[in-house]
Formats: structure tokens, C-alpha cells, sequence
């Protein structure tokens, strides 16, 4: 099982660390700081060794990277891996403003389905089977989530149950929620959000989120 560094330290960018494995252009690490796509975020970018990673994916409880074609790496290898912090902060910002949008959303307009969530360096998006303009909400919910970003609330991030790999963040007097990502220290460095609706078809709304700043 790879040890997740992002988990322990989601601000690292730089790590040593050792090839574990390797089948093809396919390799696993010991330890590593590049997460792979889960739960609607997206995958760092950045590099193993001086290879960049094409595909990271989850299997089980370890990971697997594709690097390049031509690559000279060999099980036992000591090698860097970097990723793009601008790409990861991005992603950490949006992910915990998806995650708050969510949350309220539950609390004024139960009940409600999600149906899906994508959270890109760009913007992150929720889906909603809901009958209704979903932006009549967003009165409600916008002031709300603003009002929770600038209080600049402590995020506890921690396993709930670390043989399962099972985690969850917290922020005391909102809400607990289940969640493998990677998550920011306060509310308050996701900074000013905008709220965009999206209508993707009969009965399906589209909550898309843009950073501010």
C-alpha cells in the first residue's frame, strides 16, 4: 500500500521517495504526494523522476502511475516527484467550495438528488436531479457559504477509519463529511466565489463554481 502523503501534508510539493514497482509505463511509489482522480477531483499533474504523469488512477489501496514512454525506472529507484501547486491549490479551493455548495443545497432544498460532481483547476460542478430553477436557491445558499469563508473556520481532515483508508473533514458547527481529497487548513483560503446555474436537461440542474480571486 502506497503511503499518502497528501493526506498527511496536502501543501508538499516536493518529495523524495522510491519506486516501488513497475509493469509497462506503469509504476508504484512508496510514498507519494500525487493524488489520482477520486471522487469528482482531478489528478495532479506534475512528475516522477524527470517523467511527467500522464494517468494516475486509485487500485485498491495503492496507486498507479503512467509516466511517459521511454522511461529508464526501475523497482528501487530513488527518485523526486513534484507536482504543479498552482493545479493543486485550485483544486483544493474549489473541491471545499463544491463541498460547502453541497451541503447547503441539502439544507434548503431536502430532499434533492446529486447525481454527479467534477471539480477541475477551472471550476467544479454539481449535478441535481431537481425539478426546479436550481439559482432560486442561490439567495439562500451564496450569503451562507461567503458568510462560512470569511469566518475562516479551522477544516479538520482525518481518517475515521485509516485500515479502510476511509476519511472525512470537519468544520465544527457545519458540518462532517466523508471524503478522501485533499483539503485546505481554513475555510478561508478558498476566498470569493460566483454561482452559476446550469440547466443539462429535463429535471437535471447544474451548480457550476468559479473562484474569485
Amino acid at each position: 500500500m502506497t503511503r499518502k502523503i497528501f493526506w498527511e501534508n496536502p501543501y508538499q510539493t516536493e518529495l523524495a521517495t522510491r519506486i516501488a514497482s513497475v509493469d509497462g509505463n506503469d509504476i508504484t511509489v512508496d510514498e507519494t504526494i500525487f493524488y489520482a482522480f477520486s471522487g469528482g477531483q482531478e489528478s495532479d499533474s506534475g512528475t516522477i523522476g524527470p517523467y511527467p504523469v500522464v494517468q494516475a488512477r486509485k487500485e485498491g489501496k495503492g496507486i498507479v502511475y503512467t509516466v511517459t514512454p521511454g522511461h529508464d525506472l526501475k523497482p528501487g529507484d530513488a527518485v523526486d516527484m513534484s507536482i504543479d501547486w498552482e493545479r493543486r491549490y485550485a483544486l483544493m479551493k474549489l473541491h471545499f467550495a463544491a463541498e460547502i455548495i453541497l451541503e447547503l443545497v441539502y439544507k434548503h432544498a431536502n430532499p434533492i438528488e446529486k447525481i454527479g460532481a467534477h471539480i477541475a483547476q477551472d471550476k467544479a460542478r454539481i449535478d441535481f436531479i431537481w425539478g426546479e430553477n436550481i439559482s432560486t436557491l442561490f439567495p439562500a445558499i451564496l450569503p451562507e457559504a461567503l458568510a462560512l469563508i470569511r469566518g475562516d473556520h479551522e477544516i479538520i481532515s482525518a481518517f475515521s477509519d485509516e485500515e479502510n483508508q476511509r476519511r472525512y473533514w470537519e468544520v465544527k458547527g457545519f458540518s462532517r463529511v466523508s471524503c478522501g481529497g485533499t483539503h485546505l487548513k481554513k475555510t478561508g483560503e478558498v476566498g470569493e466565489i460566483r454561482l452559476k446555474r446550469n440547466n443539462i436537461g429535463k429535471g437535471k440542474e447544474r451548480i457550476e463554481i468559479y473562484l474569485c480571486n
